[in-house]
């Protein structure tokens, strides 16, 4: 069957699925403009999403690729990782070739956002699906009269076989930032990244590719324009304090998040700026 796009209801939400070449799927809700659901050509679910992830309308979901704006984290006064991850978002371009099938979506500033934060923006999601490949690009344009500064992510949950089985590298010599041990700041020595523990890093300027390898599968992450990357489990007792993650999900997750975290960015008025994120299944 040819890649082809088709309009379904996943948990109670509007989404798209995008049925790529060789059985190859991923799902993206309107909801937050979030890809849920990503299974490569070998069939495997490469995307974690909490069993008790909400669907209500207003909450944001626990899970999948989540887009923070303007926002990162609790940098700041606005709700955590922005508000973005919880406004609908519409659907500007679909299209598909013999070997790609991919979406657009898109979502902007309104009374709501303004009540908030003052600028005026669009903020558009592409999703471009692959036989082995998810290709994400996020651009921001900035309409209004004013320059504006933001932090975000693509906080990318990846499904992992057990995190104590997982090996990341493509990290070492990187300056980071431990979140989880009040902010100290460090340079990462080892050529592969282990867990045993709470994990929260900001990896500053990172820019080489990355492979991670949980034993089951390896997974190639590539990104451009984000300035960082972040990295992220809660393990056992932080993650016991998450109601809408089941008492293993911990265990069954990694998050691998391309980021703008350890500074702020300006984009001037009629500006734009532009972040990748390509995961490559092996």
């Amino acid at each position: 069957m040819k890649p082809h796009i088709e309009s379904i209801t996943f948990h109670g939400y509007e989404a798209l699925r995008l049925n790529g070449p060789r059985g190859a799927q991923a799902v993206v809700s309107h909801f937050g403009g979030q890809v849920l659901s990503w299974t490569p050509s070998d069939g495997r679910e490469r995307l974690y999403l909490s069993e008790r992830a909400i669907f209500d309308g207003r909450e944001p979901i626990r899970g999948g690729i989540p887009v923070c704006f303007p926002q990162f984290s609790s940098q700041g006064g606005l709700p955590k990782h922005g508000f973005v991850r919880c406004k609908p978002w519409q659907v500007t371009a679909q299209r598909c070739g013999d070997d790609y099938a991919l979406v657009t979506l898109l979502t902007e500033d309104d009374a709501a956002t303004h009540a908030l934060w003052s600028h005026s923006f669009e903020l558009e999601l592409t999703v471009m699906l692959e036989a082995d490949t998810l290709d994400l690009e996020l651009g921001l344009s900035n309409t209004g009269e004013e320059a504006l500064t933001f932090t975000g992510a693509l906080h990318t949950y990846l499904q992992v076989d057990a995190i104590e089985n997982v090996r990341l590298s493509g990290l070492c010599g990187t300056n980071y930032r431990d979140s989880a041990n009040g902010g100290r700041e460090g340079r990462e020595a080892a050529e592969i990244l282990t867990f045993a523990g709470e994990t929260d890093r900001i990896f500053l300027g990172a820019s080489r590719p990355l492979s991670l390898n949980d034993g089951a599968g390896q997974l190639g992450i590539a990104q451009d324009g984000f300035t960082d990357v972040v990295v992220w489990n809660p393990w056992a007792d932080k993650g016991a304090a998450l109601a809408d993650l089941p008492p293993d999900g911990w265990r069954r997750m990694l998050c691998v998040e391309a980021a703008v975290a350890g500074a702020p960015l300006t984009v001037r008025p009629g500006e734009e700026w532009y972040g990748r994120q390509k995961l490559m299944a092996d």
